[in-house]
């Protein structure tokens, strides 16, 4: 019952239109019957039923995915293209790292996105239509302003998590004397979170590519979508810069953790070679031989005492002139 309020909470349609030349949203589907076609904008689907897909199915003369095919469809056959239609499909990163696949269908200029959560890079190209809404004259404009935004958000994903492995560094070396396992469990979280961003990124890429080789796609949002090719490529080289610290990192973890080993193992030789001759007099001692002088001898156990500590002072001589303590 609690997941059933939710989905009912976060469920909407937004129908962006033209009038007056002003931009304006409708928040249920019955607007489609009193609007032209010529001024739809954008159609935004959040999570909306079964019923409200098949009526926009019908208006537009769409075909809408279910959300399993979207999440199963090969990276390779993400973009189709008809003879008037683009659909793509495409993973928006959310804060969490976390991927939501969304689904993008434009057709006679009217865009229709279909997703199931709230994401940050649509909210915000919403605030820029309203803001300025001479440069959203279609669905196309519309279209490039979202791939704008959420390559911007990858670009502040990457700037965080770089923060992130500068503050690991940082840590790894304020804490180089004690190495913690859970700073290994860090980087490699880290590393994780590169890698999707990078998939993301790539995932990108490959819809803007194929959006260029479009004909019928507006030329004059042309520069705008090389922009954007140009945007992701610098971002694959802080992405790979990012992946290179961590290797780093991850190296300098286990150098670190080697060398507090070899200490650990260094303190114990140098007591067992300490403690080898004083056991070695005490085992000689030890022997029930019958002809022992040393044995009847009223100051021979002192000797022997002395015997032992005068071998571990030689010892600890032999071992400061090496520099080995």
């Amino acid at each position: 019952m609690v997941n059933a309020k939710i989905v009912n909470v976060m469920s909407e349609i937004k129908i962006f239109y033209k009038e007056n030349e002003k931009i304006k949203v409708a928040k249920t589907i019955d607007k489609l019957k009193e609007l032209d076609k010529k001024d739809i904008i954008w159609i935004d689907l959040l999570d909306v039923s079964d019923k409200t897909e098949d009526t926009l199915e019908g208006f537009l003369k769409i075909d809408i995915q279910e959300d399993e095919e979207m999440e199963e469809i090969e990276m390779s056959s993400r973009y189709i293209q008809t003879d008037d239609s683009i659909v793509a499909n495409s993973n928006f990163l959310k804060s969490n790292f976390e991927t939501e696949p969304v689904n993008f269908i434009i057709k006679n200029s009217i865009l229709v996105t279909i997703r199931d959560v709230e994401l940050d890079s649509f909210n915000e190209t919403v605030k820029k239509m309203f803001v300025n809404t001479r440069s959203f004259p279609s669905g196309y404009h519309v279209l490039v302003a979202l791939f704008e935004t959420r390559v911007e958000k990858d670009a502040d994903l990457i700037e965080d998590t770089t923060d992130m492995i500068t503050d690991l560094s940082q840590q790894i070396t304020a804490e180089s004397d004690h190495m913690d396992e859970d700073l290994l469990v860090q980087i490699k979280d880290l590393q994780e979170k590169v890698t999707v961003i990078r998939q993301n990124i790539i995932d990108k890429q490959r819809v803007i590519s194929n959006i260029l080789k479009c004909d019928f796609f507006p030329e004059e949002l042309g520069p705008r979508l090389t922009m954007i090719i140009k945007d992701i490529n610098s971002l694959f080289d802080y992405t790979r810069f990012g992946f290179d610290r961590l290797d780093y990192l991850q190296d300098t973890f286990l150098g670190l953790v080697n060398i507090e080993q070899n200490k650990i193992i260094k303190i114990f030789t140098v007591i067992n070679i300490i403690f080898l001759p004083p056991t070695l007099i005490g085992s000689l001692y030890g022997m029930n031989f019958d002809f022992m002088p040393e044995l009847h001898w009223q100051l021979g156990y002192l000797f022997a005492i002395g015997l032992m500590i005068l071998s571990v002072v030689i010892i600890l001589l032999i071992f400061r002139l090496k520099k080995w303590l």
